[in-house]
């Protein structure tokens, strides 16, 4: 049976990390799996809109939903920060069903007032990864790979939002995550531990609080560094934004070289499927991925 998902893309996979939107396709392509893209959905908001207004929070992102509801399929995302947000609103209307029916009103009245579809609360919100882990399964993954990531020692970067905005998650334990590592396991690669990896890359200090965001992101590569590490892979773009993009940035404020590849999810399962370097998007990175493509014979 083919996996069919409606896709939200978010914003930042179609600017700043292009590379992401890319290898999302392509590795969808190579297993299977069809996506359906929401080119109608709006940004989740990464969090702000409820600084303001939490009705506003929860009504753009319940006509997200709504998108994937209208389709009858779940709604798939490859941002942490996506899935923190959308997977968060759609637990909070849910709940809400069964204790504030008043308050759904209230939602759906603005999205009828929009001409929008109502939401239901009848699908799911669901990451890449769990999707991957849950629904596709490890184990016919593992029989995708034509180039296993032997010697490859992978650091994974889980942030924030995937493990800690939702009451519930699937596939994993919040506060010791295993679910990043049994895949890098299932293709190959082997997993490296350091403190850092469940932690915040410092992204949402960044805009005004720049050298201590920095500093955080930076003691994260040095800790992956001195385990070992490859290269850092993570499941969100944001988090990539500041642990990639903004290394050079970095490398200034901690006065030390660093030059850690840093790889979104997508693109090391597409290196293990077979997928070229170049429809990954690996050149796209501010660190250079190629440490990464010599260790294993690219």
């Amino acid at each position: 049976m083919t996996l069919k998902y409606a896709y939200f893309p978010g914003c930042v996979a179609q600017g700043a990390c292009r590379e992401l939107y890319m290898s999302t396709g392509a590795v969808a392509q190579a297993l299977g799996i069809e996506l359906v893209e929401l080119k109608k959905a709006a940004c989740c908001g990464s969090g702000t809109f409820k600084e303001d207004s939490q009705l506003l929070e929860d009504t753009v992102n319940a006509r997200n939903i709504a998108l994937a509801e209208s389709l009858n399929l779940p709604l798939l995302t490859h941002c942490s920060t996506c899935q923190g947000v959308i997977g968060h609103v759609d637990e909070r209307l849910k709940e809400a069903q069964q204790t504030n029916p008043d308050y759904l009103n209230q939602v759906n009245g603005l999205l009828q007032k929009e001409g929008c579809s109502p939401y239901q609360g009848s699908t799911e919100v669901k990451h890449l990864l769990w999707a991957i882990v849950g629904d596709y399964g490890l184990e016919n993954l593992q029989e995708r790979v034509t180039r296993k990531l032997e010697g490859l020692k992978c650091a994974a970067f889980y942030g924030c939002y995937l493990l800690r905005a939702q009451k519930h998650i699937p596939f994993d334990d919040p506060y010791n995550p295993q679910s990043m590592e049994n895949l890098f396991r299932s293709i190959g690669a082997t997993p490296i531990d350091y403190r850092g990896r469940t932690q915040c890359c410092g992204w949402p200090l960044s805009s005004y609080a720049t050298t201590q965001s920095f500093k955080m992101a930076g003691g994260h590569i040095q800790e992956a560094i001195a385990a070992g590490a490859d290269c850092f892979v993570t499941p969100c773009p944001l988090c990539h934004l500041n642990l990639d993009s903004r290394q050079p940035e970095v490398e200034r404020v901690i006065g030390q070289s660093l030059g850690l590849p840093v790889l979104h999810l997508p693109q090391l399962i597409g290196l293990a499927v077979g997928i070229s370097p170049r429809e990954l998007g690996l050149e796209r990175h501010i660190v250079s991925t190629r440490p990464v493509l010599e260790k294993l014979g690219l």
